[in-house]
């Protein structure tokens, strides 16, 4: 790869660059912002149960934050690297010192787009449906033994990184080609994970998850070929990361860090000391100059609000995240345009800081083992069993009974690929598709009415 022709304006399922006032990376960003998947995200949980008296950050407001640190991130590379480029008259000087920065925030608009409703334990939940009921019998023949073995692989290790790439790229039915007809570049850039689900391996930051269905390898293969991405050896498919995935990555870890800890201080669930505490502890690692800690004590003693004083060193500590997560990439720019940094930005960084290190162990002992969240979770479990119980006997049987035939009139027309196929993974899909769209709200509201909790009423 070189940094020269790893982008392009050239959009998923068309031949023709449009024109334009607003260039193709501005209409990626809004049309993810129009879309209704991204609109589903401001109810769907980020850590804390919604809604409450008290707002905390949802998948939607996450996104937003996101997006906001990835522009900076975009921005201070993009700089950097057109300064690199001796024809300032070039579109590579234009991309990186204007556009790159629009790249990044539209990747971190959509990197959860493909999340179901729950939480991280939504996603679990689907894939433990397929694990826990493996063997049910469904016209007599065992459940995994509808599919091959990588198809098997996909269904029952649900990832929400695979689906975001399926809602951005697949032609559902009745919609226009090519999902939201986002730039090859703009997917890249949120390819995380380039590789199919039995290629996952742990000891590779790009292997450690999977992100994308077989559905959709031929528009991986498609993107990777257009920007040359490097392709791993085996039958598996795997790529190497774009080099644009660890900006959008880098800006994800960066917040969800920091932000979960002032959700929890607003719920009461940490106090403010313990906060404050961190965050400058977060602050003096990664800029140790006295008149630098001196300054932020000033004005964090002159701010009465108790609140916004933690919003000024959660401030503090994003800027120096997102300044030091870019310092990381110019540093190691070639291993990672090469496909050689098996690392990420902020595991970097705090190898060599330390700066997360109290954060993270608050985070994991006192905010995500909270019983309000450990209860949103255990409730993400039972809904989503529940449904897709439901949902997918009914989709694989060869003659549905009469209760199966109702059950599938709920799925919407762009769900209904089931109806002109034959592949048990191609229904399965169709279910995830329905699934993992549904809020929170919505989700809890077809279970209690499905299960005769609540009678539905006329709408």
């Amino acid at each position: 790869m070189n940094w020269e022709t790893i982008f392009t304006t050239q959009r998923i399922g068309q031949q023709k660059e449009s024109a334009g006032p607003r260039s193709g990376f501005q209409k990626d960003f809004d049309r993810i912002i129009f879309s209704s998947a991204f609109r589903r995200l401001q109810n769907k949980t980020q850590v804390f149960p919604l809604p409450g008296s008290t707002f905390v950050h949802n998948r939607l407001t996450h996104s937003l934050e996101v997006a906001s640190v990835g522009r900076s991130l975009g921005s201070m590379v993009g700089e950097r690297l057109s300064k690199e480029i001796a024809d300032r008259s070039s579109d590579s000087y234009e991309f990186y010192r204007y556009e790159l920065a629009n790249v990044i925030a539209a990747g971190c608009l959509a990197h959860d787009i493909g999340n179901p409703a729950f939480g991280h334990s939504g996603e679990k939940a689907i894939s433990a449906y397929f694990i826990d009921n493996a063997n049910l019998l469904i016209d007599e023949k065992p459940l995994e033994k509808f599919f091959s073995k990588r198809e098997w692989a996909d269904i029952s290790n649900f990832e929400g990184n695979a689906n975001a790439i399926r809602i951005l790229t697949h032609v559902f039915k009745g919609r226009l080609t090519a999902g939201l007809g986002l730039t090859y570049t703009t997917i890249a850039s949120i390819l995380k994970y380039p590789c199919e689900a039995t290629g996952i391996n742990k000891q590779f930051k790009h292997r450690k998850k999977f992100g994308f269905f077989l559905s959709e390898a031929d528009a991986i293969h498609s993107i990777a070929e257009k920007l040359g991405m490097h392709r791993e050896e085996g039958e598996t498919v795997m790529y190497k990361r774009h080099p644009f995935v660890y900006l959008v990555e880098a800006a994800d870890d960066i917040c969800y860090s920091i932000i979960d800890m002032e959700d929890a201080n607003r719920l009461g669930i940490l106090s403010h000391d313990l906060v404050s505490h961190s965050f400058f502890n977060v602050i003096n690692c990664l800029n140790d100059e006295q008149d630098f800690k001196k300054r932020t004590e000033e004005i964090y003693n002159k701010i009465g609000d108790v609140n916004e004083k933690i919003s000024f060193l959660r401030a503090r500590a994003i800027n120096l995240l997102t300044t030091k997560a870019a310092e990381v990439f110019w540093e190691n720019r070639q291993q990672i345009l090469d496909g050689t940094f098996n690392d990420t930005l902020l595991d970097n960084i705090e190898n060599r800081y330390g700066a997360l290190k109290e954060v993270m162990r608050i985070s994991n002992e006192k905010i995500y083992n909270h019983d309000t969240v450990l209860e949103i979770e255990i409730a993400g479990y039972n809904v989503m069993s529940e449904l897709l119980s439901l949902f997918v006997p009914a989709l694989l049987k060869k003659k549905p009974n009469h209760k199966d035939e109702k059950v599938l009139k709920l799925f919407p027309v762009q769900f209904r690929e089931f109806e002109e196929t034959n592949s048990p993974y191609e229904k399965v899909l169709n279910a995830f598709d329905l699934i993992s769209g549904m809020t929170d709200l919505y989700a809890t509201e077809m279970y209690r009415k499905l299960k005769g909790v609540d009678i539905p009423q006329h709408r």
